[in-house]
């Protein structure tokens, strides 16, 4: 049995972790600082985490509450970040210094500590676009979508000559593409963490994770994941919003299968250095996934809102190739979207959601992040 820090571990992840770290015999003390646009304007006292949970109120980018919180601590779970591909785009200095010196703090602390190993929850956004092949079947790593062929309507990026390029599943191995602040940032947070523990003999691990979804997540906050949005949306009688034309592809992973993950790593010996995907392996379409939250809701009459614009920073397709974590984790997911979409659905129906999405999508329009 080992005692685990979690920074961050009273979020919406954080704290599934917990819940699956107990379960499996561990001790864990949580790091979190209850920010408002997470937690909500009134957050449960010591995060609403289960009673065996220790709870530290604290900000990760705080060198003393740091180090309070790695004492006796054998492990360290990092999931502290603020997330939204948009909204750092405009709020820069608190996402690099949440996500970037937080990290920095962290890690500083952890060298100078006991702790033998360190897993960083990084993220799909590293790759900027997926891998994508030619007709022939050649990998192309490095494709962009121009500001003319977007502001034109032309979604699918494709050749220099023009032809068509196909989506395909995108391994660890493919070069990231950073392509916003917070994209920018999680690679900083799983680069750092895994040079550090290489210099210092520290077993570091980063889990890419996709979009995650399930119980427990935050309907009011606009920069969520887009399961999330668009359940407060439907849940407020309202469309849900979806960009550009609503075809392109994505990966959903229910947030247990993600906690397991978590343990997984924690337990299995010898992952120093690691990179692994950690997602569902299936394909989706954001238009398909707002249709089938609106029936499992009963509101099949809110047909998505297709914008036909799109946000400065968004990716076309991108979806996971998971036979890494398979092979070094025994990682297998097990509750697929539609498997699971009634579970949500009758979690959404006890809450209650202050409908903000409009409001974020003004902000990035005045911004001219919004094309």
């Amino acid at each position: 049995m080992s005692t685990v820090l979690i920074t961050g571990g009273a979020g919406f992840i954080g704290r599934h972790v917990c819940t699956e770290l107990l379960r499996a015999g561990h001790r864990v003390r949580v790091l979190d600082s209850l920010i408002e646009q997470a937690h909500g304007p009134s957050p449960s006292p010591a995060g609403g985490l289960p009673a065996a949970v220790e709870f530290i109120l604290g900000d990760v980018r705080d060198p003393a509450a740091v180090t309070t919180a790695l004492d006796g601590a054998d492990a360290v779970i990092n999931l502290a970040s603020d997330v939204g591909v948009g909204q750092s785009m405009y709020e820069i200095d608190r996402y690099v210094s949440v996500n970037t010196l937080g990290s920095a703090v962290l890690m500083q602390q952890v060298v100078n500590s006991g702790v033998r190993k360190v897993i960083v929850a990084s993220s799909m956004s590293v790759y900027g676009e997926g891998l994508y092949l030619t007709p022939e079947g050649a990998a192309v790593e490095d494709v962009r979508r121009t500001a003319e062929a977007v502001k034109a309507g032309r979604w699918d990026p494709v050749m220099a000559c023009g032809r068509p390029l196909i989506p395909a599943a995108t391994p660890e191995t493919k070069r990231p593409d950073l392509a916003s602040i917070y994209a920018l940032t999680k690679f900083d947070q799983e680069q750092m963490t895994l040079i550090l523990g290489a210099a210092y003999g520290i077993e570091a691990v980063s889990l890419r994770l996709f979009n995650t979804f399930g119980p427990g997540q935050m309907l009011s906050n606009p920069y969520t994941g887009v399961l999330a949005i668009f359940a407060g949306r439907l849940l407020n009688g309202q469309s849900p919003m979806v960009f550009e034309d609503g075809e392109q592809h994505r990966d959903f992973v229910h947030v247990r299968d993600v906690a397991r993950a978590f343990r997984l790593a924690l337990e299995t010996p010898g992952l120093g250095g690691e990179i692994l995907n950690i997602a569902s392996g299936r394909i989706y379409t954001v238009s398909q996934v707002a249709r089938l939250l609106a029936g499992a809701m009963d509101r099949e009459d809110l047909a998505p809102q297709i914008l036909q614009k799109s946000r400065v920073g968004d990716v076309r397709h991108c979806f996971a190739d998971i036979t890494r974590a398979r092979a070094r984790l025994g990682f297998q997911p097990e509750l697929p979207l539609e498997d699971t979409v009634l579970e949500l659905v009758d979690w959404v129906s006890t809450q209650r959601a202050q409908d903000r999405v409009r409001q974020a999508h003004q902000e990035l329009e005045t911004r001219g992040l919004v094309v």
